[in-house]
């Protein structure tokens, strides 16, 4: 927790230090606290805009530590009655994802000829597991936790991609079962979709979207 506490502070303290050496700049100072609100909000605003998914990953591991935060962040999504309906499993083993990787390109040879493909999981060096109850409960609050991780890694210049197509060929696929096992996910629970996560190689530009699906009702 305290080397968690202590990432977070160094991310921080760059934005917030500011130099205060004479009376001259405490007025700079003041003016600087009344913008916070501003700035942060176009911080977030901006993470949120600029987020993108991504498929081309460089060969650089991400450190446990910003696995950890992102964690952490997932973990602090709001949820019904504070149920925290969700179970977590974080793989950044190399074996692990090289292993169904290769049981991915024998049943699956066309796929794996693809031009940039190293792995099943859109490339990705890390992979976050996500789960929840089986009878259905919960889906909702592991949605907000999902946004709540894939922000954080943006966050932290991580890039990500919600995945669901490599893990229905993992429920699907016998050869998968042991690996499923390794995950230790609860009997009651199912698993939802992977959040792969790597330092972007590639910078998708925005798709499109319909703002006729918002509207104001007076």
């Amino acid at each position: 927790m305290h080397t968690i506490l202590k990432f977070l502070f160094s991310l921080c303290i760059g934005a917030v230090l500011m130099p205060s050496t004479s009376c001259s700049q405490g007025s700079a100072s003041a003016a600087a606290d009344a913008n916070t609100v501003r700035t942060d909000s176009a911080i977030v605003i901006d993470n949120i805009l600029n987020r993108r998914s991504i498929r081309a990953y460089t060969d650089q591991p991400v450190e446990r530590q910003k696995l950890e935060v992102i964690a952490r962040c997932g973990i602090n999504a709001p949820s019904g009655m504070n149920s925290q309906p969700w179970q977590v499993c974080i793989v950044d083993s190399p074996a692990y994802i090289d292993s169904l990787t290769a049981i991915f390109k024998k049943l699956q040879p066309e796929r794996a000829e693809q031009p940039g493909f190293k792995n099943m999981f859109r490339n990705a060096p890390a992979l976050i597991f996500v789960a929840s109850p089986s009878n259905g409960s919960g889906q909702v609050d592991c949605g907000l936790m999902g946004e709540n991780m894939v922000l954080a890694a943006e966050a932290m210049g991580l890039g990500t991609c919600i995945q669901g197509g490599p893990l229905a060929f993992m429920k699907n696929t016998k050869e998968c079962a042991p690996y499923i096992q390794q995950l230790q996910i609860p009997e009651d629970y199912e698993l939802l979709y992977i959040i792969g996560v790597g330092y972007p190689d590639e910078t998708p530009d925005a798709k499109p979207r319909d703002e006729s699906k918002v509207k104001f009702i007076d």
